[in-house]
């Protein structure tokens, strides 16, 4: 039987962004089954954890993840605009989406969404709070439009606030996190440590 990973996960997390396709690809190397969980990391899990959101950081580390954003980008040749259009924004409903999916659609069709939503962020400076952009990502997804409103069901609200309260009894902190056996790998620069935990070669 393959290993299991915990996939904890922001939709606006620009590190979540960098480090996804590699993760997924890796993911599948190992023949592993990722069971995605966006949470509520502002909302819920920072208050616990101590985390701030970007506008209440200071400004040196403010202008610091900017210089290790575009260092990122280049080092791993992914697009990525450090100060895209529509940062911040509210990522609540784009988890919903990715939950609606995932629970009508399984795994592997979750991972292509969360990909697009990241890369709406990031590379195409898209809306993702915004319900006609996360409508266009399920077209250009081959997804079906109910799953819009699915997402605003109970069911999937249940979800979302069970996902988040169980990254917070992981110790989870931060996105990305990813869980195996336990063990946390925190951010897309662990997925190093996280392969040789699975075995595979990144």
């Amino acid at each position: 039987m393959g290993r299991v990973i915990d996939y904890y996960l922001a939709p606006q997390s620009p590190w979540t962004y960098l480090g996804h396709a590699r993760f997924a690809t890796m993911a599948r190397a190992a023949g592993a089954t990722v069971r995605v969980l966006p949470v509520d990391l502002g909302g819920k899990v920072f208050p616990v954890s101590g985390g701030l959101p970007l506008p209440k950081r200071a400004p040196q580390r403010q202008a610091y993840r900017l210089v290790e954003l575009r260092r990122y980008s280049e080092h791993l040749k992914i697009a990525l605009h450090p100060q895209p259009r529509y940062f911040p924004v509210g990522g609540d409903d784009a988890a919903c989406l990715i939950i609606a999916v995932d629970l009508h659609d399984a795994s592997e069709a979750a991972m292509r969404l969360t990909g697009a939503i990241l890369a709406a962020v990031w590379a195409q400076e898209r809306n993702i709070g915004d319900d006609k952009v996360l409508a266009e990502l399920l077209v250009e997804n081959g997804l079906a439009q109910q799953r819009l409103q699915q997402a605003h069901s109970q069911e999937v609200r249940e979800r979302y606030e069970a996902y988040t309260q169980q990254a917070i009894d992981a110790g989870v902190f931060g996105a990305p996190s990813y869980v195996i056996d336990g063990e946390i790998f925190w951010g897309q620069d662990r997925l190093d440590f996280l392969a040789r935990k699975l075995g595979v070669s990144v």
